[in-house]
């Protein structure tokens, strides 16, 4: 998992968090990224629940064992962290 804002910043866009969720918005139907797996700031899941979109990022990060507690996931458990892997 990581953010809107750390997506944007690892891609170089500054702080273009808005700009990364309308880009992951605009992903065709079927596509294979893990878009679901991209919250808001602290692990706040920012589709709204209720939502086609929100209710399948629930379903999909439910899916693969993840905790969604009070519309938020434990980033520091679950997060991506780039630098880390890389060495």
């Amino acid at each position: 998992m990581t953010s809107y804002g750390e997506l944007a910043a690892l891609a170089g866009l500054g702080r273009a968090a808005r700009w990364v969720g309308r880009t992951l918005s605009q992903l065709p139907e079927g596509t294979r990224l893990p878009w679901h797996r991209v919250l808001g700031a602290g692990g706040r899941l920012s589709l709204p629940l209720g939502s086609l979109s929100g209710d399948e990022q629930r379903a999909r990060l439910r899916a693969e064992g993840i905790l969604v507690n009070n519309n938020r996931v434990d980033i520091r458990r679950h997060g991506w962290r780039p630098m880390e892997a890389n060495g």
